[in-house]
């Protein structure tokens, strides 16, 4: 039986078996108390044994972090718990040896980070990745219940997205033989021309587009950035939505209604999760996204936002101009102020990705940026350049090479439509979600700057 049922069944007088981790184990002289999870559920369940058990000497030897098998009858608990399980027999599967790092106490997050393989049977942990297990799946939920077609794009490709030129690159060349030979050719290797690991799937996304309507990409992506912030990561996951006869405002529409739909979900499905990190990590996290669910998020130009940060009278470390980007402590500043989630829209073109569609002021392009209270910018958009001149104009100015995407600008060629996307970077959307602070620790195995 799985421990989770017993918290939504009633099993008062009924014998169980049950198998799990031991999370914690309290022992006295002729009885003890074993804290047992199995992985359905976040809540554990405890286990009494008696002197009366056969392998009484035996099991009060057994260390935290073995599984064990338990058979017994639930009863109602005579402690804080609403029922316990009388064990009659207790048979041990595997142990664990006195060398087991994940004790019942508390542990720094840096120390658990080098333990990632054994930091999901944490309490802090367990609940951050059931939390991103259910994202994931509130994510296809919205998509597909709205008739999105779910597009695998490519991890392999040989355009960088947005001329940021941070790829990791991919090879079967020899890497000594290149090192002691002081030369290499690409096209000896496998594909014959320079390839490297996607940062974006966005362009391929746009080419389905045009033929389902409206697709999302959910997958892997990479960026060779040699930063060491809290939010960024060597690979991490998107989402990629692209609409097709979309404009901004109705990109923004969706923005906004998916989020919505993933936080309400989050909070339904996850409820002892979300009380434990409301606790334990952020102070009023229900509240925030509570916040989310029960307000419509305000949207603004990039040029008001300017002007209300000038008018503020802050001594801002950056100090907001016309043309330059937004800092974060400009983001906390605008969320605390209109305290709901704020769209900023049409930014200053030369600040922004050639694709996106220049407004006819001839300054600026249908760009958004969504921020959020707490968390600063949690999503961007755009409406997407479909006059070919212009895309074309847009990437000479950038210096983006036409070579490789002919086929992105026939795009425009082949009956194109006014169409538009944006991109969730997953990791951030749990950040925002548990209150945990570090990309590290929302991701399974954190690939970052010298550590894999």
């Amino acid at each position: 039986m799985d421990i989770k049922k017993l918290f939504e069944e009633n099993y008062i007088g009924k014998e169980i078996e049950i198998k799990g981790w031991i999370r914690n184990h309290r022992r006295q002289a002729t009885f003890g108390f074993i804290d047992l999870t199995d992985g359905t559920g976040f809540k554990t369940v405890q286990v009494v044994y008696t002197n009366e058990l056969n392998s009484f000497d035996k099991i009060a030897k057994v260390l935290v972090g073995s599984s064990i098998k338990v058979k017994g009858i639930v009863t109602e608990s005579e402690g804080k718990q609403d029922f316990e399980i009388k064990a009659s027999e207790i048979t041990v599967i595997g142990l664990a040896d006195e060398t087991y790092p994940i004790q019942p106490k508390r542990h720094t997050r840096e120390f658990l980070r080098k333990k990632a393989y054994l930091r999901p049977r944490t309490n802090l942990f367990n609940a951050v990745f059931r939390v991103r297990s259910a994202a994931s799946f509130a994510i296809h939920a919205y998509f597909q219940e709205r008739g999105y077609l779910n597009v695998h794009s490519p991890i392999l490709t040989t355009n960088d997205g947005e001329g940021a030129g941070e790829m990791f690159n991919v090879t079967t060349l020899d890497f000594d033989k290149i090192a002691k030979e002081r030369k290499y050719d690409y096209k000896d290797d496998f594909f014959g021309k320079k390839v490297g690991l996607t940062v974006t799937g966005q362009l391929e996304g746009e080419a389905f587009a045009h033929a389902f309507k409206k697709i999302y990409t959910f997958g892997p992506t990479f960026r060779a950035e040699n930063s060491h912030t809290k939010t960024h990561a060597a690979e991490f996951w998107m989402i990629e939505p692209e609409v097709a006869f979309c404009d901004l405002d109705g990109i923004m529409d969706v923005m906004e209604d998916m989020l919505k739909y993933v936080v309400k979900y989050v909070l339904d499905k996850c409820k002892d999760e979300m009380e434990f990190l409301d606790s334990f990590v952020e102070k009023g996290l229900l509240d925030k996204l509570n916040n989310v669910l029960d307000n419509d998020f305000h949207r603004i130009d990039y040029e008001d936002i300017i002007k209300l940060l000038q008018d503020s009278k802050k001594d801002f470390d950056f100090k907001p101009v016309f043309g330059g980007d937004i800092s974060r402590e400009h983001e906390r500043y605008i969320t605390e102020y209109y305290k709901v989630p704020v769209f900023i829209k049409n930014w200053p073109k030369d600040i922004k990705a050639f694709y996106m569609k220049l407004n006819e002021d001839n300054k600026t392009v249908a760009a958004v940026d969504l921020q959020v209270p707490a968390a600063g910018e949690l999503m961007g958009g755009s409406q997407r350049e479909e006059d070919l001149d212009k895309l074309r104009n847009r990437m000479k100015d950038m210096n983006v090479k036409e070579e490789g995407m002919e086929w992105y600008l026939n795009l425009r060629k082949y009956g194109t439509v006014p169409h538009s996307g944006f991109g969730l970077g997953f990791e951030r959307l749990i950040i925002y979600l548990t209150g945990v602070d570090n990309i590290r620790d929302v991701i399974p195995f954190p690939r970052t700057p010298g550590n894999i």
